[in-house]
This record gives C-alpha cells, sequence and structure tokens, in this order.
C-alpha cells in the first residue's frame, strides 16, 4: 500500500537525521501536519507564531552544528517566516523551511491565501528554492534542499501546494525527464588546503610582524584549538568579532575580547597598535575598528573565496579550511618573539577586566545592566549556552560576559534582529536538553514576541534532561539601543512617545504562563537572584529592573559622538542630567589601576 507526499516528506527528514520541526500549522500544509500525527520519532514543536518557529530552527542549527528544519502554511504564515530565514542566511547557518501553497487548480485566480511563494522566497533562499508540483520530484529536491543548506550553511526553501501533500508518493522512474537521487548521506564540507606557497607567504608575513593580532569569527569555531596554538607561536592577541565571541574562552589572558562599538578597549588598542593581522572565519563589516589601512599588513583566511579581501587590504589571502590552514600555518612561523608585545596586551585585557568589575558595581537606578551580566559570568555552569537579544543588552553580552571553555553563545549577529534570543534558548534546548540555557533579553524584545514564547517553553520544559533555562528580561522600559543611538549618532534627544515602553512585570507574567520567576530591584539581590534561578527544578524569569540611563560608552568615544551625545542632552532630553552623572562615572573607571 502506497503513502501519502506528506508521510514520504516526514519519512524522509528521519532518514536525514531529523529529529523535530519547529512550525505551525496551517491548512496549507495540512497534508504534512496529518503525516506528523502518524509518525513515530518525529517531533512537531509548536511554536506561537511562524517568525518564531524560523528562529528555533536557526538557534538548534546554530548551537547543534546540524540542520535546523522549520515549517509553515501558506499566505501569512510562509510570510511570517522571512525574518528568522534572513537571521540564518546572514549568519550563515543551515535551515530548512518546508512551506505549503495553496491547491494547483485554484492557483491564478485570486484564491485564499494565494502569494507568489517564488517570488518570496527568491532572495532569502537563493541558495536552493523549488517548488513541487508533482510527487515524483521527491526525494530528488527534499534532498538537495538538505544537501545544499548543509554544505553552503544557508536557509533553503521547499514549497509543497496542499493538494499535492495528499497525493499518493509515486517515486520517480527513470527515462528522460526523471530524476532520481541517491539518499541520505553524510554531507560536510571539504577540508581545503591552500598551496604550500601560499601558506609560506602568510608565514614569512607574520614573521615579519613585531606586533601581530589576530581576529577570528565564527568560521573559526572549528578551529580554536589550533588558533590558540598560532597566537602563542606568534606572541599575538586573539579579538573577536561578535559571532566569534565564543570561539576562544574569555579567560585567557590574550583574548582582548568582542571588537567594534560593542566591543573593548583591549580589542580597540590591538586593533590600533598591531603592524600585522590575521582574520580568520569573520566577515567583520566595521571597517573603522580595523587598523588603519597601511598601518599593519593583512592575511586572511576563509573558506569561502568570494568573501576575502572586502574589509581590509590583505596581502595574503588563503582560501581554505580554517582548522588545518592555522594548523598548515602555525607550523611555518617562527617561535622566537619578543614577550613584549604579548605582555601589553596581556596588561590591557587584565586592566580592562578589572574596569568592568569597577563599572559593574558602580550604583544605578535601580539596578545596574552591567551588573546583571557581571553577576552572570561568576555564576555560569559548566557547559552553559547564553543566548542575546539585539538591543542594550547586547553590549553587556558582548563586553561584560566572560565564557569558559566548552560554552557557548550567539545572537542574531548581522541582521540584529530583535526577538531572537527567548527562541534560539529553545531551539538550543532541543539541540542540548542536558545542557542549562540562558537567554538575555531586552523588554522591547519580549514586548514584541517573547512572551509568547514562554508558553513554548513550559510546554516542552519535560523533553529536556537538564530542567535549567533562565530568561533574563533587562526591564528598563525604554527602547535603550535605539535612544543612545538618536543621542550618539543623531544629537537628538530621547523621544518619549518613540521610546517609552507600557510598564508591566515579566515576572508576574511568567508565572501566569506557568514558570518560574524572580523579580529583582536591588543590586545586592542580583547574585542569589542568579543563584536561585540556575538552581531551579524548571524554566525561570529573571525580571530585573534597569537603570537605561547606564551609557554603553564604546571603546573609543569619537568626538563626533561627544558632540552630538551634548547637544542631545542640551536639546532638553528627559534623563540629560542623569545620563551624564552615570556617563561619567562609567567612564572615569576606565583610568584605575588596582
Amino acid at each position: 500500500m502506497g503513502i501519502e507526499v506528506g508521510d514520504h516528506i516526514v519519512a524522509r527528514l528521519r532518514e536525514w537525521g531529523v529529529e523535530q520541526v519547529f512550525g505551525y500549522p496551517g491548512d496549507g500544509i495540512g497534508g504534512l501536519v496529518a503525516a506528523f500525527g502518524r509518525a513515530d520519532g518525529l517531533a512537531f514543536v509548536q511554536t506561537r507564531h511562524e517568525e518564531m518557529a524560523a528562529f528555533a530552527a536557526t538557534g538548534y542549527a546554530k548551537f547543534g552544528g546540524g540542520l535546523g528544519v522549520c515549517a509553515a502554511t501558506s499566505g501569512p504564515g510562509a510570510i511570517h517566516l522571512l525574518n528568522g530565514l534572513y537571521d540564518a542566511k546572514l549568519d550563515h547557518v543551515p535551515v530548512l523551511a518546508l512551506v505549503g501553497q495553496t491547491a494547483r487548480s485554484a492557483r491564478g485566480v485570486d484564491f485564499q491565501q494565494e502569494v507568489d511563494l517564488q517570488g518570496l522566497f527568491k532572495d532569502v533562499a537563493s541558495a536552493y528554492l523549488v517548488e513541487v508540483d508533482v510527487p515524483e520530484q521527491l526525494p530528488a529536491a527534499l534532498d538537495r534542499a538538505i544537501r545544499v543548506a548543509r554544505t553552503r550553511r544557508a536557509p533553503t526553501v521547499v514549497i509543497v501546494p496542499n493538494d499535492v501533500q495528499h497525493e499518493q508518493f509515486r517515486p520517480p522512474e527513470t527515462g528522460f525527464g526523471r530524476v532520481g537521487s541517491s539518499g541520505p548521506d553524510g554531507v560536510h564540507a571539504p577540508r581545503l588546503l591552500p598551496p604550500g606557497d601560499e601558506i609560506a607567504a602568510a608565514a614569512e608575513l607574520l614573521d615579519g610582524a613585531r606586533r601581530p593580532a589576530i581576529l577570528v569569527g565564527q568560521g573559526a569555531r572549528g578551529a580554536a584549538d589550533e588558533v590558540a596554538a598560532l597566537a602563542e607561536r606568534l606572541g599575538a592577541g586573539v579579538a573577536k568579532a561578535l559571532l566569534g565571541k565564543d570561539v576562544l574562552p574569555d579567560d585567557l589572558p590574550y583574548v582582548t575580547g568582542a571588537i567594534g562599538l560593542l566591543g573593548t578597549r583591549p580589542s580597540y588598542e590591538l586593533m590600533r597598535d598591531c603592524d600585522a593581522l590575521l582574520i580568520v572565519g569573520s566577515n567583520f563589516p566595521y571597517t573603522q575598528f580595523l587598523p588603519e589601512p597601511g598601518s599593519a599588513r593583512g592575511v586572511q583566511i576563509d573558506c569561502d573565496g568570494t568573501r576575502i579581501g572586502m574589509r581590509y587590504p590583505t596581502e595574503v589571502n588563503l582560501v581554505g579550511d580554517a582548522a588545518a590552514t592555522v594548523a598548515a600555518l602555525t607550523a611555518r612561523v617562527s617561535p622566537d618573539r619578543d614577550p613584549a608585545w604579548r605582555e601589553t596586551v596581556e596588561d590591557n585585557v587584565a586592566h580592562w577586566w578589572e574596569t568592568i568589575e569597577r563599572q559593574a558595581m558602580l550604583d544605578a537606578d535601580p539596578v545596574n545592566p552591567m551588573r546583571v551580566v557581571w553577576e552572570l559570568s561568576r555564576r555560569l555552569p559548566e557547559g552553559a549556552i547564553v543566548t542575546a537579544d539585539s538591543g542594550s543588552s547586547t553590549t553587556w553580552y558582548a563586553r561584560c560576559l566572560r565564557l569558559r571553555h566548552g560554552m557557548r553563545g550567539s545572537l542574531s549577529g548581522t541582521l540584529a534582529s530583535m526577538g531572537s534570543a527567548v527562541p534560539y534558548a529553545i531551539g538550543a534546548k532541543f539541540a542540548h536538553p542536558d545542557r542549562p540555557v540562558i537567554a538575555l533579553a531586552g523588554d522591547g524584545a519580549m514586548q514584541m514576541n517573547g512572551l509568547g514564547e514562554l508558553l513554548t517553553i513550559r510546554r516542552y520544559q519535560q523533553r529536556w534532561s537538564d530542567p535549567r533555562l533562565v530568561v533574563c528580561v533587562f526591564h528598563n522600559n525604554d527602547l535603550n539601543q535605539v535612544t543612545w543611538e538618536l543621542r550618539a549618532m543623531g544629537g537628538a534627544p530621547k523621544f518619549p512617545d518613540s521610546q517609552d515602553l507600557p510598564d508591566v512585570s515579566y515576572a508576574e507574567l511568567a508565572r501566569v504562563a506557568g514558570l518560574g520567576a524572580i523579580a529583582v530591584d536591588r543590586p545586592e539581590d542580583l547574585g542569589p537572584a542568579w543563584e536561585r534561578a540556575l538552581a531551579a527544578d524548571g524554566p525561570v524569569l529573571l525580571d530585573v529592573r534597569c537603570d537605561p540611563g547606564v551609557p554603553p560608552i564604546p571603546p573609543h568615544a569619537t568626538r563626533d559622538q561627544i558632540e552630538k551625545t551634548a547637544a542631545a542632552m542640551l536639546r532638553g532630553d528627559p534623563e540629560a542630567w542623569h545620563v551624564l552623572v552615570q556617563g561619567a562615572q562609567t567612564k572615569i573607571q576606565e583610568f584605575f589601576h588596582r
């Protein structure tokens, strides 16, 4: 007896090792949903919104290293997937979206929920997009979508009209116009190694440097040991792009932390003073935070040759696997180094962490948001996974969080979309149900879409062997990142009608949703609150009332930024005096040594 197309899709996903699909049902995927109901060993994880399904699939793939899969109905459901899929595209994450479509017989006559899905997805799924018109197109279309997603680390989309899902599956026959498929297999990117003469040229360049620096991005994650070995051999400092925050642990004395507007002062100093820069697996876009062109010679390693030389005028470009290429380079460079440069880097790093602690412990009204992350860092459990949202909380994640060996952290890096932290955390828990997960989210992101996903957490918490999932809300009733951007980039005072958020108790909402909750409005309660949350036997929301006036001062504030912020204060910013006092107290901490 035959099976329906929907059943074949589900069975094929299981053959590929897919264990869950994040989605939201609708009649456009009715056949697929029914097939999930008949299947064993493959879970349909119902999020509260299709965008959250795509984010959860992206988080699952980021933290699990495999393929994330999401599903949505036709029309509005498909449209809702876009933001999460663009997040996957811009951060190079393998995600497959299964999307329903209006029945073929009703197409072209303005039928309900009929949308040009190929036009809709052609950019976000430019790596591979297909609409299945007849059952014989499967399994080749599905197999290729999975292979492309995993090989190119990109989102792919398979559109299956509703009526096709209910048809009997017919395997393709041999003959002209019939295409078969070899079936599921291990798909891995090849470990490319550049030619020996190119590696030798890179080694010669680095050997000639007295003050070498390394910048790593997420493309170096599989090469952490090799990068550390090369840094030791060169006596180099290592800075990290935001998506590469978890590549090397922050307790290594030569790791300077994040780079850029959200970065650290030692990373700024490393880029300012180095005379050679090696970029590994990073497409960091903000060139003003890289060395001045001509001040440092450059080498870049990337597995994608189209991304070489985009940000800095590099002299030697090595297209290859990060781990293999860095290892080959390490074998060629000389270990004979003047220790003065490394000692300077390590002194800067040590001073920075002292500065961050002093800044975090400053009084604020009511709680200093830096202290929220600083207290977490001191209590992070082994193997922890940390997700972060987009907003001012991103700054504190980037600067204040000290990840140790074996910990993971990520966020919507390139798209910088609000609302990703909580669905990322859900995806992370499905990828690693045996590990603790912490989501750092602003109250704007929680009001946008995080609150609904608290119900998703409650629904699936029993599936996770480690019950710890902590959602920490930076509760300041302000769209704080935009407020500071208005001040520092536009010279405009805070505009309350645009920036203020409705006040609500997130702790009470979490309790109503059936989760544990802790409200904090005194700094001395922060440490004990983190301890309670991380020791709980189920998910917990930590509602911390933070001071919106603590400034996310960049590692090197430009004269233009200072002048525009001052202008914003003079133009009637409602929090002017508090902002000035808090900013002065925070900045002055950089000038003290213990």
